[in-house]
C-alpha cells in the first residue's frame, strides 16, 4: 500500500525562487539561506519519493475574489508554472498524480472534509519555490506532485485544528491506496512575516522557534492556537503556518526531527525549514 514516510516544512518566499533562477544562491549574501537546504537535497535524493502532496496557498493566481476554496486538491495530470506578473519561472512543468489525488479526494470527502476538486490550474511560487529548494533546477521534477491549496489569505480561513485534522484524514486516505508508493507531504508558508501596514517587516523569532519545537512532539497543542494569535504574534502572513499543521497531522504521533534550519532576515520575513520522519 502507499505510505507517508516523511514530512517537510518550509517557507516559500518568492524572492528565493528569483535568486535560484538567476544563479545567485551560492553567493556570500545568499549562501547562509540556501545552505540550510543542503542536508535536505541530499536526503531527498536518497529517499526518492514517488509522490509529494504539497500543501501551499495560492497568491491570487489560480483563485481570486470570484472563487475562494477553503481547501482545494489538484487532480490534473500537469500544472504549468504561473505568470505572477513578471513571466513564468523557468522551471519544469509540474506532473500530477491524478489516480492518487482522486483517491484522496474521494476518501477525504467521505471523512466529512469538503475539498474543491481542481483539474486545471497554474501553480505559483507557493508551490514551485519549495520544489526548487529541495530539487534545484532539474530538467524535470523527479517526482509527481499533488497540489493541496489552503485559503490563508481571506477571512474566514481554516483554523489550526481543522488543518491538523485534514492531515489525519489525508494519512488515512493514502494508507488505503493499493499501489506501493513512497509519499511525502510538505507544509509550506511562514515563518513570521507581515508584508503591509504599520507592522510591515515584523519577525518574531521566539514564537517561530517555539512553533518549530512544538510541532515535533506537541502538535495538538499547536492546533489549538487561534488565528488571532498567529496574526498578533507573527503578522498577517504568519498565519500561513497552519499549513505546516496539515503536514504534521498526516504524520504519526511520534516523529524524528532529521533537520532544522531558521534564518532571518530573508526579504522582510523569517525563513524556516524542517524535515520530520515517521518513526514507524
Amino acid at each position: 500500500m502507499a505510505r507517508i514516510t516523511a514530512g517537510i516544512g518550509t517557507s516559500h518566499v518568492p524572492l528565493l525562487g528569483r535568486i535560484i533562477d538567476i544563479g545567485e544562491s551560492e553567493t556570500e549574501q545568499w549562501n547562509p539561506v540556501f545552505s540550510g537546504y543542503d542536508f535536505t537535497r541530499q536526503w531527498i535524493a536518497d529517499e526518492k519519493p514517488d509522490v509529494v502532496i504539497l500543501v501551499y496557498n495560492d497568491h491570487a493566481t489560480a483563485f481570486d475574489m470570484k472563487l475562494i476554496p477553503t481547501f482545494a486538491i489538484g487532480c490534473g495530470e500537469k500544472y504549468r508554472p504561473a505568470d505572477e506578473g513578471f513571466g513564468a519561472r523557468p522551471v519544469p512543468e509540474v506532473q500530477g498524480s491524478p489516480d492518487l489525488a482522486w483517491h484522496i479526494a474521494h476518501s477525504v470527502i467521505e471523512q466529512d472534509f469538503d475539498l474543491t476538486i481542481v483539474n486545471e490550474m497554474d501553480v505559483d511560487h507557493g508551490l514551485t519555490v519549495p520544489l526548487s529548494l529541495m530539487f534545484g533546477q532539474p530538467e524535470a521534477w523527479p517526482c509527481l506532485v499533488i497540489p493541496l491549496a489552503v485559503n490563508v489569505l481571506l477571512y474566514p480561513a481554516p483554523n489550526g485544528r481543522r488543518c491538523f485534522n485534514l492531515g489525519r484524514a489525508i494519512a488515512r486516505a493514502v494508507s488505503s491506496y493499493d499501489e506501493d508508493l513512497n509519499v511525502q507531504i510538505w507544509g509550506t508558508g511562514g515563518m513570521s512575516h507581515q508584508l503591509l501596514g504599520e507592522r510591515a517587516g515584523l519577525i518574531n523569532q521566539a514564537w517561530d522557534t517555539a512553533f518549530m519545537d512544538q510541532i515535533v512532539d506537541r502538535p495538538e497543542a499547536l492546533a489549538e492556537i487561534p488565528q488571532t494569535e498567529y496574526i498578533r504574534e507573527t503578522g498577517t502572513e504568519g498565519s500561513e503556518m497552519v499549513m505546516w499543521l496539515v503536514m504534521r497531522g498526516a504524520l504519526e504521533n511520534k516523529v524524528t526531527e532529521l533537520h532544522r534550519h531558521y534564518h532571518v532576515p530573508v526579504s522582510n520575513t523569517a525563513i524556516g525549514h524542517m524535515v520530520l520522519k515517521n518513526d514507524g
